[in-house]
């Protein structure tokens, strides 16, 4: 991608995260009344300092990592598995609540403008992702105009608002407007400036996507795409910083009715055309950076799979070149999110901040030991980039962490604790596999270590539940195998055994047949005993089931037949030794 391109479409998530972080961060603040109103500049100020460190450690990641460097490889390489893992989860919590977190905002947007749409949030934001799952699965790719478009309108509103706002407020020499009174429910504390600043910190969402799609850069990529990192910091600083002074000169507080960009945009331009496009931009820019996680999200299960952490479906990729079961996990997930907390953006901000630090903060604690152990050029300048803003990122991680615990971080440190836990589960059962199954392991326990013809004594067996053409093509199949055969009934009582075994002789007798009376008509239950007991007597022998099968024209038929066969072949499968197979006869 070209920079001009790739900078719209890689910086979706982080420039519009200024359209939620500064409201979080004075939704929090507001609690003290307007003395607290009045910490938003400091708060804001050290909001922004952060964003240049770790934008500038972000830009020795891809120096480093040139072939594209997200937490999961950086920590797990330079750390360790367990840290490389925690990282991981950290991202997927990250991109889950991208997805949630950027359709409520939008959707807050639309309501500050349409207020009757306000009591339709969950299912129109249901529908938005259904939406994006439609489009990923049908392979839509964030590239062109068309995907840098929504960002660029985005940043022109961001910009004609606080050109306006500010020539405004030069008129009047900067006097800040009074606020509206406000009632403060809390005293001015350290907690309560800690929570605003790690509230507003979630605007630096996204920062890590440049890093990671280095190769996607024109060449020379990893040049061209600090460039675009750079371009992004500043405009995200510019952005968060112009819309905090704004709010302070002109005097707005949060309110559950309207978001702040909003209420700017009120004050600035009125009801007109640019107000109306300030909020579609910000709607567009908004599911925009939903979209970017349905290419991150995916991507990261595809690693963890490839190094077996996670399924190996989520390897597979769908006629149209996507993931498609990232996908779909990603928009489910994302779903029931979404309607736990009614697409109410302040529920999900505290949930959002703890992923993305943790994810912040071990990728650059991975760079510092990379550097450590590399070294090269400039290598103590960059370590020390490095280790500031590891330890920034920790400090916001701890802060949310603690101070928002009750809200809602608990839930994020619980996911990524049970994800770690389980991508270490996959990959022990992996490797318990691979001992298991790789052509110079042992024996297996159940003596399935059979490994050419002649070591192999085999016995078919064909379940007949009649004397039909079904059946009798299912037994013809086993006898051409050249291998014992045994047919066998189940009958559910001795008279039925006796009829049976008329008809048999009746047909020919041509294989051998094994009665089993069931009292209490189960069929299934008696077979597998049977073969069990089989096995028990000579367990030498790999048994195989040919199990007879009809097979109906349509749909609608199935459920007009028994489904013998297909619950014979499950209550079997867990058998060693038991090889199962179909033979179907079509009607």
């Amino acid at each position: 991608m070209r920079k001009l391109i790739a900078l719209p479409v890689l910086s979706a998530d982080a420039l519009s995260s200024v359209a939620y972080g500064p409201e979080s961060m004075l939704a929090v603040l507001v609690l003290a009344g307007g003395s607290g109103l009045g910490w938003s500049l400091p708060v804001s100020a050290a909001i922004a300092f952060l964003m240049l460190a770790v934008g500038l450690s972000y830009r020795q990641t891809i120096r480093a990592y040139p072939h594209g460097g997200g937490s999961y490889i950086v920590a797990g390489r330079n750390l360790g598995r367990v840290p490389g893992l925690v990282a991981a989860g950290g991202l997927i919590t990250d991109y889950v609540l991208t997805v949630a977190v950027s359709i409520s905002s939008g959707l807050a947007a639309v309501t500050s403008a349409i207020p009757s749409l306000r009591s339709a949030v969950v299912p129109i934001g249901l529908a938005l992702i259904a939406f994006l799952l439609a489009a990923n699965l049908r392979g839509v790719r964030q590239a062109g105009a068309l995907f840098a478009a929504p960002t660029y309108a985005f940043i022109v509103a961001i910009a004609l608002l606080v050109t306006v706002g500010l020539i405004d407020a030069g008129a009047r020499g900067f006097r800040a407007l009074p606020a509206p009174a406000l009632h403060a429910s809390s005293a001015v504390t350290v907690l309560l400036v800690l929570r605003a600043f790690a509230s507003g910190s979630t605007a630096m969402t996204g920062i890590e996507a440049i890093s990671n799609a280095v190769p996607a850069f024109k060449p020379v990529e990893w040049r061209n795409a600090r460039t675009t990192l750079t371009w992004m910091i500043g405009l995200l600083i510019a952005m968060f910083t112009g819309i905090v002074v704004l709010v302070h000169v002109d005097g707005i507080v949060p309110e559950s009715s309207q978001t702040t960009l909003s209420q700017l945009a009120h004050l600035d331009f009125g009801s007109g055309p640019l107000y109306v496009y300030t909020q579609a931009a910000t709607a567009l820019v908004l599911l925009l950076a939903a979209d970017t996680a349905y290419n991150d999200f995916p991507r990261v299960m595809f690693l963890l799979a490839r190094d077996r952490f996670a399924p190996r479906p989520f390897l597979r990729m769908g006629d149209r070149l996507a993931f498609n079961n990232g996908i779909v996990v990603l928009s489910v997930v994302a779903s029931l999110v979404f309607v736990a907390f009614g697409g109410n953006t302040s529920s999900l901000i505290p949930l959002y901040a703890v992923g993305v630090f943790l994810a912040f903060t071990l990728s650059q604690a991975g760079m510092v030991v990379h550097w450590w152990r590399v070294r090269g050029a400039r290598w103590r300048t960059s370590m020390a980039i490095g280790a500031i803003g590891c330890a920034m990122s920790a400090t916001v991680f701890l802060i949310a962490g603690i101070t928002k615990f009750t809200a809602g971080a608990w839930v994020s440190l619980l996911i990524v604790l049970v994800f770690t836990t389980v991508a270490l589960l996959t990959r022990r059962h992996f490797d318990r596999v691979d001992r298991a199954t790789g052509l110079g392991a042992p024996a297996s326990r159940d003596g399935e270590s059979e490994q050419t013809p002649s070591q192999l004594s085999n016995l078919v067996i064909v379940p007949i539940p009649r004397l039909d053409r079904v059946s009798v093509r299912a037994l013809a199949y086993a006898v051409s195998l050249r291998q014992p055969v045994l047919a066998l009934h189940v009958s559910p009582t001795a008279e039925e055994a006796r009829r049976f075994r008329d008809y048999w002789h009746a047909w020919g007798d041509h294989v051998p047949l094994e009665l089993i009376e069931s009292p209490y008509r189960a069929v299934i239950p008696p077979v597998v005993a049977y073969v069990e007991s089989l096995h028990t007597q000579r367990p030498e022998l790999t048994i195989t089931v040919i199990v007879p099968d009809l097979a109906v024209g349509h749909l609608w038929q199935r459920p007009l037949h028994d489904d013998t066969g297909a619950r014979l072949r499950h209550a079997l499968a867990p058998l060693s030794k038991v090889v199962v197979a179909s033979v179907r006869f079509h009607v």
